[in-house]
């Protein structure tokens, strides 16, 4: 058989025009429609709006969608994504006991939640008892689990996802009027009569 007649046995055209095999069945699989839910037809999007900062970005869309423009045919863009982890301070073992304590002392509170409801014990010293317990356990498994790091990482962070700029699409079949909402939006806001 010749593969490039792909569809002459009836398999069709895979990949790089590659002959897909019929299935167990006898028929050739297909892939399922790939819809976005929105039950428009979406097709190539146009740059709206384009905003410094997320905020903005959000801001304009929600004005879109305060004007009854159909905000599920547009979408935020971030770009130039970068990685920013700020550094909050020295992670020291006695930091790391502590920050094993509270988490301990959180998960022995759901335990003894738990524990109280089935007790015949007086339900307050189950609570008290699991809480003490956990953070007991939890200060000691985070020690440990500092410690075992060598000092390889001896600082805390928070790590966030950061754009440069956020732009705003929308389907070109609604992107003029998208771009009118907007411009009034920056009108108004500019304090212009």
């Amino acid at each position: 058989m010749d593969p490039a007649a792909g569809g002459a046995a009836g398999g069709a055209a895979g990949p790089a025009g590659t002959a897909v095999p019929p299935g167990p069945g006898g028929s050739v699989p297909s892939l399922p429609a790939q819809t976005t839910g929105t039950g428009f037809a979406t097709g190539p999007t146009v740059v709206v709006g384009t905003y410094p900062e997320y905020a903005l970005a959000q801001q304009a869309v929600d004005h879109l969608s305060d004007n009854k423009f159909p905000v599920q045919r547009t979408s935020i863009v971030g770009t130039d994504l970068r990685l920013v982890e700020n550094v909050l301070g020295r992670l020291t073992v006695t930091r790391a006991a502590g920050a094993g304590a509270a988490s301990g002392a959180w998960f022995g509170l759901l335990i003894g939640l738990f524990f109280g409801i089935f007790s015949d014990s007086s339900w307050l010293a189950v609570l008290f008892t699991t809480v003490i317990i956990g953070a007991i356990w939890g200060a000691i498994f985070g020690a440990i689990a500092h410690a075992a790091t060598g000092g390889r990482r001896d600082f805390t962070s928070r790590s966030s996802l950061q754009a440069a700029t956020y732009e705003v699409h929308a389907d070109s079949e609604v992107a003029d009027e998208a771009r009118t909402l907007l411009i009034s939006l920056n009108w108004r806001a500019s304090g212009a009569q």
